[in-house]
């Protein structure tokens, strides 16, 4: 498939081409604003721009609720969307660019990698983790901070309030455990490193259906909002509205129901993995502590429990492991000691003050 067929399908259509000068001054500053926000990998400035310079860019007629910018590495040009004004162009070419500058092709031009994404395969996979790394590292740059959003009835904390919210939000979930600095490597430079990373902290099955649960949410956006738009361009009076109407909800009670169990998935592995290595009190403290401020980036929604009932079992499990490691490693019952008071104490307290709405089981 041509490009120009490819623009088509995907409802880009052409408008002007963007001149020189102005993607000279959009590559400058993109460049200038990847060193000064990571400035410890060894990346050239000037290298940058010279490579960004060369990239086509263009104004064009797109699909409302898609995208506002998009990159196509076949013709290596991004297109943006008419409504955007010319002073705006460099913030929405940040995303663009590093999608650019990550992509690793063979010596025929076909692509293999794009960051966290690889294409070496029949379908390209591991793109919803790769556009909410993008995503990420593009709200750092421009300076976007993280906020607290609602989108499909999940009340969430993320890095990114407006572009991929859901993605970056279980991102930043991720990254509660995975140090950021291998985040940037292995999205700028398209390394296996945070992949290994997270398959470290948790199993390969467990990073394969992450993988796969990202593309789930990037595949439920991209329908939602398409059949949005179906729905906004027919008359309301339409016999359709109401098939339609029913066909997006369950389309968002998927979404709804994918963020929290991948959340989930995040929440167990982890933190299941860290229990097995406790083997001092020190230890379980941090852990403890790590568990305990895990809930201020949840996402939560009407008739969420899991991570309660996850929290107040493995407290339960916390007290026994501290009762066999200050009898030095011997298995006894639990006792009613300052510890065991200390850590119901703690139980309570979280019940109390840290949820205080009422949830069911996810």
């Amino acid at each position: 498939m041509n490009v120009e067929i490819e623009l088509k399908k995907a409802g880009i259509e052409v408008t002007d081409k963007l001149d020189t000068l102005t993607v000279n001054r959009i590559s400058q500053n993109v460049s200038k604003k990847i060193i000064a926000t990571f400035p410890n990998f060894g990346i050239d400035e000037h290298k940058t721009f010279d490579k960004l310079s060369r990239l086509n860019m263009y104004k064009a007629k797109m699909p409302e609720g898609i995208a506002e910018a998009n990159y196509f590495y076949k013709n290596c040009s991004i297109y943006f969307n008419n409504h955007i004004a010319d002073e705006d162009l460099e913030e929405f070419a940040v995303h663009e660019c590093l999608h650019y500058l990550q992509e690793v092709k063979d010596s025929k031009h076909n692509l293999l990698k794009m960051g966290l994404c690889t294409y070496s395969t029949s379908s390209p996979h591991g793109l919803g983790l790769n556009e909410a790394a993008v995503q990420y590292l593009a709200s750092k740059i421009i300076g976007i901070k993280p906020d607290y959003e609602k989108y499909y009835g999940i009340n969430l904390y993320t890095p990114s309030p407006s572009y991929y919210p859901l993605e970056c939000a279980l991102l930043g979930e991720l990254l509660y455990f995975i140090d950021e600095d291998i985040l940037f490597k292995s999205t700028f430079f398209s390394t296996d490193d945070f992949k290994n990373e997270i398959i470290k902290n948790t199993s390969p099955r467990t990073f394969s259906k992450l993988e796969k649960l990202f593309d789930l949410i990037l595949k439920l956006e991209e329908k939602i909002v398409l059949l949005n738009n179906k729905i906004f361009s027919i008359d309301e009076n339409s016999s359709s509205i109401e098939k339609l109407n029913r066909k997006l909800n369950k389309y968002k009670e998927k979404m709804t129901y994918t963020f929290l169990e991948t959340q989930n998935l995040i929440i167990t592995s982890f933190f299941d993995k860290g229990f097995t290595q406790i083997n001092d009190l020190e230890t379980l403290e941090n852990y403890r502590r790590k568990l305990y401020k895990f809930s201020d980036i949840i996402g939560n929604s009407q008739n969420y429990k899991f991570f309660d009932n996850y929290y107040a079992l493995t407290m339960n499990k916390l007290e026994h492991k501290c009762n066999i490691l200050e009898n030095g490693g011997i298995e006894t019952a639990v006792s009613n000691n300052s510890s065991n008071l200390f850590f119901r104490f703690l139980c309570k307290f979280r019940k109390l003050f840290c949820h205080k709405d009422s949830y069911s089981n996810f």
